[in-house]
């Protein structure tokens, strides 16, 4: 069953790159980080869900009631157009004409005159090898799969760590034991003080989008990821002081905030430094790496935990600092960068496709 829910949250990613592939680069980073708001709703709209139902009905509730907003999205898929960029690739411009053409009619836009014109379109399309097929593209391919596992890492880990320090009980997380986290005939369930906390965490995801709204087109995808890794660090390694448990839901809170506004501004940045031909496998791939992220985390903040918090915290700080140098490494600032079509052969290569496709006469 985990598996199955695995398999299906694997295509979530791709909505993301349909979207950009809509958008003008003048409001695409704003966009794209503004709609994970509604991923932020729904984790909030989980813990309550689950304050009311684990109580009463159980975990197998819970999980229906989760899933029932999946039906209703597999029923609007029929309504949602293919991108204009994707039949440019494809070489199919008839195609891509008709989806400008109705993008032009609900704005109440004329059309562009003229005939579309495609250049720079790929033979061969969805190649992992395109992913290493230059220079650039291929460091920029191996940092952007670090920086995406150190995200899902962190972020499930610090999810996990709130559920953990809270369950225990303790208010220091240095002096939590494996006593405290060992589960023997019953599992230890977490009460209505520890969901409220949990809700005041969850919220944390809202602030951690504003500050990416806010920084995106400012300093640039690049230095906003790596700020924001730099000061999840910090404030991982501040949950280690013994203090209140208020003090310690705040730094909890500000290091949630952080790992998600970093996850954020690297959704927006992988589909635009990836051409057209291979972004939905770029970001597929980036994102198959991040749930092995996600796998092994569980490990370090549930289990490591028990042995040592100190290890445990330095493990993501660590983790997450060396993915901030990572973000200043890559090759391409995307900041203001048209999107292209195809990868290129050599470095500082390709073609690229401004944000209205172009029409001849």
């Amino acid at each position: 069953m985990r598996g199955l829910a695995g398999f299906g949250i694997g295509g979530a990613p791709q909505a993301v790159t349909l979207y950009a592939e809509f958008l003008p680069a003048e409001f695409r980073g704003r966009c794209l980080v503004f709609i994970e708001t509604f991923w932020a709703v729904g984790a909030c709209l989980e813990v309550v869900i689950a304050l009311i139902v684990m109580p009463t009905l159980g975990w197998r509730y819970l999980l229906a009631f989760s899933a029932a907003p999946v039906l209703l999205f597999i029923i609007c898929c029929a309504w949602l157009p293919e991108s204009a960029r994707y039949y440019v690739a494809c070489g199919q411009p008839k195609k891509a004409e008709a989806v400008i053409n109705k993008i032009a009619v609900d704005n109440n836009k004329p059309m562009p005159l003229g005939t579309l014109k495609i250049d720079g379109v790929s033979e061969k399309r969805g190649r992992y090898m395109d992913l290493v097929k230059n220079k650039e593209v291929a460091i920029t391919t191996g940092l952007l799969l670090f920086i995406w596992f150190a995200n899902a890492f962190s972020y499930y880990g610090i999810v996990l760590l709130t559920t953990e320090l809270f369950a225990s009980g303790q208010e220091c997380a240095a002096s939590v034991s494996d006593v405290d986290l060992r589960c023997e005939a019953e599992c230890t369930t977490l009460n209505t003080d520890d969901y409220v906390d949990l809700l005041w965490t969850t919220l944390a995801e809202f602030p951690g989008i504003l500050l990416t709204i806010l920084l995106i087109d400012l300093i640039g995808r690049k230095k906003t990821m790596s700020l924001l890794f730099f000061c999840f660090a910090i404030f991982t390694l501040l949950v280690l002081i013994c203090t209140t448990r208020t003090i310690l839901t705040i730094f909890l809170f500000c290091a949630r905030a952080f790992i998600v506004g970093s996850f954020q501004a690297t959704y927006v940045y992988t589909p635009e430094v990836y051409p057209t031909s291979v972004r939905a496998i770029g970001l597929g791939a980036c994102s198959g790496i991040s749930r092995l992220g996600a796998i092994i985390s569980p490990f370090v903040s549930q289990v490591l935990l028990g042995y040592s918090a100190h290890i445990t915290l330095s493990i993501y700080a660590g983790t997450t600092i060396l993915a901030g140098f990572a973000c200043l490494l890559l090759p391409i600032e995307t900041k203001g960068r048209g999107m292209v079509n195809a990868v290129a052969s050599k470095t500082g290569q390709g073609v690229e496709d401004p944000t209205c496709p172009k029409h001849t006469t």
